[in-house]
């Protein structure tokens, strides 16, 4: 593993800070709970998954401006079309969701505003898609019974492998980086409009799943020195154990975080909003693994004798299920 020592013999304090984060991440989570309730009543800007409205694709024999094309959804009282294009070599797509009018009648109208403003164009639709008010409430309530479901099936988990109070801690740094993204996201619809939309959701999840696993490692680590090193205090074994992992943490970390940000340069329009959700979680989930998990089995520990005990404990069960099964 010589390849990811890209800090040595690092001695960095981050249980110093802890109470410093944890303030810093209540407002982060007072803001994420803002958002949620937001989204949960439908007062925040939803897509169309979550709202109802229409999504269709229009093949067109000559190029036109994307710009021009949405100005002229907007005119036609279409108030926030999201419009993108595709192009090859014969020919060119328009991308076009909407969330106003009678979903069964949208397609032919936007198809009818378009060969009005361009009579010599050949326009097709090539397909559309209508969601109902009452599917988007479906699928909103459905995406929160997701995110609770993921929870406990990490709560249970989490406390097999180590204990339940790793699980717990591991838990709410996980909420913790959830509700980050999400208010974080919801707070950027007030500089520039962002609809919170299911590629947005596949991203929280996604980076609390990131957070989790961030989490895990250093958990691991913990649990080892605090097998090992019996007499130290449980805040050093704690900074020595982040530190001897955070050459790895900062190379994952970082590929991670340039892969989004390639999605973010080069993806367009649609993928935008969802590769800077990822920016967000990998950022988030990196804080969240060192200065919220961490510091929270400090408040969990009953002293540190019970976290070893039901670190050692937990490690035994899982050796002998293993045994067990093979």
């Amino acid at each position: 593993m010589g390849y990811l020592q890209l800090l040595k013999d690092t001695n960095i304090d981050f249980m110093r800070y802890r109470w410093v984060a944890m303030a810093l991440s209540a407002i982060l989570v007072i803001i994420g709970f803002i958002a949620c309730y937001q989204i949960f009543t439908g007062h925040a800007n939803l897509g169309i998954e979550f709202t109802g409205g229409t999504s269709l694709t229009l093949e067109f024999a000559n190029q036109i401006e994307l710009d021009e094309a949405r100005a002229l959804l907007i005119s036609n009282n279409f108030a926030a079309p999201q419009v993108t294009n595709s192009q090859d070599a014969t020919k060119f797509k328009l991308f076009i969701r909407v969330k106003e009018g009678d979903v069964s009648e949208v397609p032919d109208q936007i198809l009818s505003i378009f060969k009005t403003k361009y009579p010599d164009n050949t326009i097709t639709i090539v397909n559309s898609n209508s969601i109902g008010p009452a599917v988007g409430n479906e699928l909103r309530d459905k995406a929160l019974y997701a995110i609770l479901y993921s929870i406990l099936g990490i709560i249970i988990y989490i406390a097999i492998r180590f204990d339940w109070k790793f699980g717990l801690a591991a838990t709410i740094s996980m909420f913790h980086s959830a509700l980050a993204i999400v208010g974080l996201m919801w707070l950027k619809d007030f500089i520039v409009p962002t609809e919170f939309t299911l590629l947005i959701m596949t991203a929280v999840l996604t980076m609390a799943g990131y957070s989790l696993t961030d989490t895990v490692v250093v958990f691991d680590r913990i649990r080892e020195n605090l097998r090992r090193r019996t007499k130290m205090p449980l805040e050093q074994t704690l900074n020595n154990s982040i530190n001897q992992v955070l050459s790895r943490t900062i190379v994952t970390s970082t590929t991670v975080f340039l892969v989004s940000l390639a999605i973010f340069l080069l993806g367009g329009e649609v993928l935008s909003n969802f590769a800077l959700a990822l920016l967000i979680g990998v950022v988030i989930g990196t804080y969240s693994s060192i200065f919220i998990a961490s510091p929270f089995l400090i408040l969990f520990r009953g002293g540190r004798g019970g976290l070893l005990a039901g670190a050692v404990e937990a490690k035994a069960q899982t050796t002998q299920r293993a045994k067990s099964s093979a």
